[in-house]
């Protein structure tokens, strides 16, 4: 397996989770469609959705991409404290687990403060402001 990519859906906010993002890792989006860049006679939407994400990427290390996208009001809401899955990002050192734990944590909760764990790594867990389940870790031990 070359790379695992973690697709999230908001309820409205993608772009401004995804600027924060961007504020934190740094990088370009490397796609941005909206949902009127699809609309045509056979696919009519709602003026209200037209600014939505149908899709945004952001690409964070060497082969990773975070996307996302907004859910359509017709579809339903996506409950944000259901995520029942975590982000997992594998630090390249303890300097850069605390700037991405400090960063994406903020205004958040902090489920784990970020430190020494039993199991030998530096790792911290929180959900952010937007509800997004992460976990920050730095194994000092990995030759990967």
């Amino acid at each position: 397996m070359r790379t695992i990519n973690p697709w999230i859906n908001f309820n409205g906010n993608a772009e401004e989770a995804f600027t924060f993002y961007k504020s934190v890792f740094g990088g370009e989006f490397t796609k941005i469609i909206r949902f009127k860049d699809l609309s045509g006679p056979e696919f009519q939407v709602p003026e209200n959705e037209a600014n939505k994400l149908l899709h945004i990427g952001l690409p964070i290390g060497k082969h990773n991409v975070l996307m996302a996208n907004d859910v359509p009001e017709f579809m339903g809401r996506v409950n944000e404290n259901e995520n029942r899955s975590k982000i997992l990002i594998s630090a390249e050192s303890r300097e850069e687990a605390n700037k991405i734990f400090n960063g994406l944590s903020a205004g958040g909760e902090v489920e784990g403060p970020i430190g020494d764990s039993p199991w030998g790594t530096y790792a911290g867990m929180f959900r952010d402001k937007y509800g997004i389940e992460w976990i920050v870790e730095f194994d000092p031990n990995y030759n990967g």
